[in-house]
């Protein structure tokens, strides 16, 4: 059990692989934990050193009171790379960690030599839509918007199974505090202009079935960048790395390869 003390804030991370591998980071998306990304991890090359973690206000990282901004964010995984003395990294973030690689990408260029922007957008969403979750969940608390988040998150047939059922506890299990705060995160992000300014190779990764950040805002997103590549996984929704994990680590093997990462 890793745990990161920043000062004014622990983030619980987990590592794998070799401690002299090439390095490659993934940020969660809003209402996960680092879990995410257990079924891709073990389909991924050998010889990387493989980052991942929570989150503020997410599993078991800490969770101050909400709301955050996305500057937070960044800076929470820029000192998180610091702790760990990381650069050059590929930082794959989906969703909300999307946007969190986003910023880092402008705010650090010697820590991000690559990235994959998967089910994510410069902007998600509108401020008023968030602030109506936001409102919701202190209210009613997270649980209140769970069935809605999973018909976003995962095509009918994977909601028809047992697993649904573990994802759709992990979110409602999410902290208020830490589902308001990032959500308010989001609400306050437009990153249209420093994402266009950006020159590092990037794929983007999309669901055909992805009810929150639907392809053509992903593929709007990566293509202000130039030079960047763009993959669709069809029949998938917005966490393709839980539904479909075999199509996403082949994507994402065939970038590290691309890119030289392993080599780097």
């Amino acid at each position: 059990m890793l745990m990161a003390d920043l000062g004014d804030l622990r983030l619980h991370y987990r590592i794998d692989g070799p401690e002299d591998g090439a390095p490659v980071v993934f940020a969660n998306s809003l209402g996960t934990d680092l879990r995410l990304w257990d079924k891709v991890v073990p389909l991924l090359p050998e010889g990387l050193r493989i980052v991942r973690y929570d989150m503020r206000g997410h599993g078991l990282s800490d969770a101050p009171a909400a709301p955050y901004s996305m500057g937070a964010l960044v800076r929470d995984l820029e000192r998180l790379l610091d702790h760990l003395r990381l650069r050059d990294v590929l930082l794959v973030g989906l969703s909300i960690g999307g946007m969190v690689a986003q910023g880092l990408a402008v705010k650090r260029m010697d820590q991000v030599r690559a990235m994959v922007l998967s089910n994510t957008g410069a902007k998600i969403g509108t401020a008023e839509m968030w602030q109506e979750r936001i409102e919701a969940v202190n209210e009613h608390g997270v649980s209140a918007l769970s069935e809605g988040v999973m018909q976003r998150w995962f095509p009918q047939a994977f909601r028809d199974s047992d697993e649904c059922r573990a994802w759709q506890h992990m979110l409602e299990r999410t902290p208020a505090e830490g589902y308001a705060g990032c959500a308010a995160a989001i609400a306050g992000t437009d990153f249209y202009t420093p994402t266009s300014g950006l020159r590092l190779p990037v794929l983007g990764i999309a669901g055909s079935e992805d009810g929150s950040t639907p392809p053509d805002l992903v593929r709007e997103t990566v293509d202000l960048i130039p030079g960047s590549r763009f993959a669709l996984i069809r029949g998938s929704g917005h966490l393709p790395c839980v539904d479909q994990p075999e199509a996403y680590a082949a994507i994402l093997n065939a970038f590290i390869t691309e890119t030289g990462h392993l080599q780097g």
